[in-house]
């Protein structure tokens, strides 16, 4: 791990950073605490998971009897609030990743939506909403017409973007498609000055081991928590 990954901070928090900066025209926000359109990503974010009034600012956003995801924060749940379940993750930043266009590759748009929610469904990758395509750029592979593998852009704070979405139909496997998807993907984040970084569980161990591989650098443990308003 490099000296510049620990000195940015800009990961620390990166929902709220891109809620109030390239996602802004997804966000809802309210105080302390924002969103983005229930119909492009399930996130919610806060400004300060320390001061109470970011927890009361949420309440806005969630029923009692609710939860909500937040990541990465390691929060201690406000009045009113409860942990309700947590998942071990990680954040890897890109160090030494090879970035390079592939022109086999599609970008995916609104009309590809229900092939591509299909194979959300069938690789379970993570969240994918019916808007997510258009949170950045999204790259797929067909095989005689049928999307088999995807990669895209989902967060999107100052200076960094998140490869997200990274799939393969089981079909498919073991024939090097992520990674082509990844160095692609990377290849339009770099064309704009920015960073690749990435999240995923700490219990997916093939994954990091291929992030690693491609020249990803762990840069800290994230925790995927979800949080129940009580009252």
């Amino acid at each position: 791990m490099t000296t510049s990954i620990e000195a940015d901070r800009v990961l620390d928090n990166p929902a709220w950073l891109a809620l109030h900066g390239e996602h802004a025209r997804f966000a809802q926000v309210n105080g302390l605490a924002a969103r983005y359109h229930s119909d492009v990503a399930p996130f919610h974010a806060l400004g300060d998971p320390d001061d109470r009034q970011a927890w009361n600012d949420l309440d806005a956003f969630v029923p009692p009897g609710e939860s909500v995801m937040l990541a990465g924060l390691g929060a201690r749940p406000g009045p009113g609030w409860a942990v309700e379940r947590s998942i071990d993750g990680v954040q890897l930043v890109d160090v030494s990743l090879r970035a390079e266009p592939d022109p086999s590759l599609v970008v995916l748009t609104a009309e590809d939506v229900p092939e591509i929610l299909d194979l959300i469904a069938r690789t379970q990758p993570g969240p994918y909403l019916r808007r997510t395509v258009e949170l950045g750029t999204y790259l797929g592979l067909r095989d005689d017409g049928r999307l088999i593998a995807m990669a895209g852009e989902r967060l999107h704070p100052p200076g960094w973007t998140e490869i997200s979405a990274v799939c393969t139909d089981a079909a498919y496997r073991g024939r090097g498609l992520a990674t082509r998807l990844i160095r692609a993907v990377a290849a339009g984040i770099r064309a704009r000055g920015e960073t690749p970084f990435l999240h995923t569980g700490a219990a997916n161990v093939s994954a990091i081991r291929l992030y690693e591989k491609l020249g990803f650098a762990l840069r800290r443990s994230v925790d995927f928590t979800a949080y129940r308003r009580l009252t």
